[in-house]
């Protein structure tokens, strides 16, 4: 791979021109076709095959006007005193004046108005899905609580008061410091500039490639965030990593062009197994078998793939560009054979591999102890309850529970379908004792049939909220008590039975997932080293990160410490998909610094180097960069911290700790001192599985055994 990948960049090289070029009309090109095609993203969670969303998918069959988006309205008096209808009715004209609202529902004829007659809750419903809202729509139906209501306290709630999915802003804050660690690091605004531009243009291509396709792909709106978050901060470290060496060739005295064919050959090679591990992981998610799960990793692969293109073609291109201007000033003059100072990382690998014992357990235990509250973590879904207390959903959420309990946010709906009227009326009339009498539900209201008498629906209100772990319970209660009844389907449904849906079944395929990225790990990694224990060093590491990951995230997000620090208004269970979506994320990531360190570990052990200095090497040479790319990664997924979203926030807080964790605790310092304990075993291999094995060349050996500089008759390079 390493030969190919070396005439690749070469090629990229020679032809600068003409690949800058291509890669410009292709932002351009799928600039405009996203700008033309550009779709809605959905807040919506679909779970093919459970009964909440069968029960969803026949509801909207049997009634199409309950189909659409839908919204509550809170409307409260002031205290001791009562609402009236002649108050109520205009703000219920108001909502049925909002452009797609098919109906508003007076809460006086519905029953909806509090016991002490203070509160009243007014149902919209709209025509289109809540994909479909347009933001005239949301901003008239929100309006609402912003009008003079004789002294009424007014708060709009409900899917359409949600704002669209946001945080794409928030990636400025990872650039500037990206930009500062870069020209640190290179000493060169050249470099740091060119190495950030080149990041940015595929993160570009990506997404313009992304949004073109959302007029004929549904996306959560969580997906395309997700997409420009990994794809900024892979296609930053990857062209970090690559013009890291391309600089060293160069300062080794080494020809321009050369220099670009060998950094692609050998960097590039690291980087094409850290691509594709990101890649597999994230298109692993396909394989839950949940949609939107599916959408999203799809989503976020794809963009990684494309930083992988970028960073092998636009980069050595870029380089040609900018000529002797990648180097630190001082290295410009024609000096060749510059070899910087022994920094920090050598000193620190040999303190390591000194305290090799002491580092190993104080790492492990430490890591074992913020994992702890793991086993205390909860999934669901979010919902108004967690939403930023400024918002409009958390005002109408906060108002609902104040007048009428918790559990009216999370209504759940029973769906009975018989196969005649007279079946679904006896079925319905069954249902509804049953579910009186069942712990947890507060109230069932009065049944709705269609038109045709065959489907009937029991609105049944929980007396806890839809996050609560009791509310799970009840769930289960009233599905076990309704199992009883006879002549009938009886499903339960509703976005709080929805989400509980989603949450289990991705608990469930939570190990199965984790097993399969921890084995795809153990098996590349034996392809790249050519050794078994590597790999498993390499799977141990990761499980300590995930494990630590989630226990500190769950700390935080879930059990309140800390929490005003990161900006959360209430602590909660966490997303239901974000540790699947952790993991394969993190698992892409930490295989990148497995990949940075150890490939030069073990080049240097190959080339005569004692077990011990080979391991100092690969930390000294790759610390400063490796370093350079976590702040990256972490600031770029901090950054998202900032967004009211819950979900972006818990997805950046946790990726950001992850990666801290996973670079500076277990790959700079316990991957060290496990490798000095190892000694030469670290690099055994079963003599027939070497035979059988592949052999990849990552580390560019091929290249080492070809002479150092190669003459091209029809080329001359000026920028030396």
């Amino acid at each position: 791979m390493a030969s190919l990948l070396y005439r690749l960049g070469r090629a990229c090289f020679r032809h600068r021109g003409r690949v800058v070029a291509v890669w410009l009309i292709l932002l351009a090109a799928l600039g405009a076709a996203a700008f033309a095609f550009k779709g809605p993203t959905s807040g919506e969670f679909r779970m093919p095959g459970t009964e909440s969303q069968r029960a969803m998918d026949a509801l909207r069959k049997e009634f199409p006007a309950a189909g659409g988006a839908t919204g509550t309205i809170v409307v409260a008096a002031p205290a001791k005193t009562k609402l009236t209808e002649a108050q109520v009715a205009p703000i219920v004209g108001q909502a049925k004046a909002v452009p797609g609202v098919v109906g508003a529902v007076d809460p006086f004829q519905a029953r909806s108005v509090s016991p002490d007659g203070r509160y009243a809750l007014i149902q919209v419903q709209f025509a289109g899905q809540v994909a479909d809202i347009t933001d005239a729509q949301r901003t008239a139906y929100k309006d609402i609580a912003h009008g003079a209501h004789g002294g009424l306290r007014v708060e709009t709630g409900g899917d359409v008061a949600k704002d669209g999915g946001g945080g794409e802003a928030t990636e400025g804050i990872g650039v500037v410091v990206a930009a500062v660690v870069l020209l640190v690091t290179f000493a060169s605004l050249v470099a740091a500039g060119m190495t950030l531009l080149n990041a940015l243009i595929g993160v570009a291509v990506g997404m313009a490639g992304l949004y073109s396709l959302t007029s004929v792909v549904q996306l959560n709106d969580a997906s395309p965030v997700l997409a420009l978050m990994l794809g900024l901060a892979v296609g930053i470290d990857y062209s970090l990593f690559i013009t890291s060496r391309y600089r060293q060739y160069r300062l080794d005295g080494t020809e321009p062009a050369e220099a670009a064919g060998r950094a692609i050959g050998t960097a590039g090679s690291a980087v094409v197994f850290a691509g594709a591990t990101v890649v597999i992981a994230l298109a692993g998610l396909s394989v839950v078998g949940i949609p939107f799960l599916a959408a999203m990793g799809l989503a976020a692969a794809g963009t990684v793939a494309i930083a992988v293109l970028v960073a092998l073609t636009l980069l050595p291109a870029v380089l040609a560009l900018a000529g002797a201007k990648v180097l630190p000033r001082r290295h410009r003059a024609g000096r060749v054979g510059v070899h910087e100072k022994e920094g920090l990382g050598y000193r620190w690998g040999r303190v390591v591999t000194r305290l090799r014992l002491p580092i190993l357990l104080v790492g492990v235990v430490a890591l074992g102890a913020l994992a702890l509250p793991v086993t205390h973590m909860r999934l669901a879904l979010p919902d108004a309850g967690t939403a930023a207390k400024d918002s409009a959903q958390r005002k109408a959420y906060d108002l609902t529970s104040e007048g009428f309990g918790k559990g009216y946010n999370g209504r759940l709906i029973a769906v009975v379908s018989g196969h005649d009227a007279a079946a679904t009326r006896t079925a319905t009339e069954q249902t509804a004792g049953l579910l009186n009498g069942v712990h947890g539900v507060r109230a069932v209201a009065p049944a709705q049939y269609n038109e045709a008498k065959t489907t009937a629906l029991l609105a049944v209100i929980p007396t806890t909220g839809p996050s609560d772990a009791a509310t799970e319970d009840t769930v289960h209660a009233i599905r076990d008590k309704v199992a009883a009844v006879q002549g009938a389907d009886v499903a339960l449904t509703g976005t709080t039975a929805v989400g509980i849906d989603i949450s289990e079944k991705l608990a469930h395929a939570l190990p199965i997932y984790l097993l399969l990225v921890v084995g795809l790990s153990i098996l590349l990694l034996m392809l790249v080293f050519r050794s078994i224990l590597v790999p498993v060093k390499a799977a141990a590491g990761f499980l300590l990160t995930v494990g630590a990951t989630f226990g500190i995230t769950t700390a935080v997000f879930q059990q309140g410490h800390l929490a005003g620090l990161v900006g959360v208004a209430t602590p909660g269970p966490l997303i239901s998909f974000l540790p699947i979506i952790l993991i394969g994320i993190l698992f892409g990531l930490a295989m990148d610094y497995e990949v940075f360190l150890v490939s030069k570990m073990r080049e240097d052990f190959v080339h005569g180097d004692t077990p011990r200095q080979a391991t100092v090497n690969g930390l000294g040479a790759n610390a400063r960069v490796v370093t350079a790319a976590a702040i990256i990664m972490i600031s770029v997924f901090a950054g998202f911290m900032i967004t009211p979203d819950p979900i972006i926030k818990s997805i950046g807080f946790a990726l950001a700790v992850g990666v801290f964790i996973d670079a500076f605790i277990v790959r700079m310092t316990l991957v060290p001192a496990v490798m000095a304990v190892l000694g030469r075993a670290a690099w055994w291999l079963p003599r027939r599985l070497d035979h059988v094995l592949p052999d990849l060349d990552i580390e560019g050996e091929k290249l080492r055994r070809e002479p150092a500089v190669r003459q091209e008759a029809r080329y001359t390079y000026s920028g030396r």
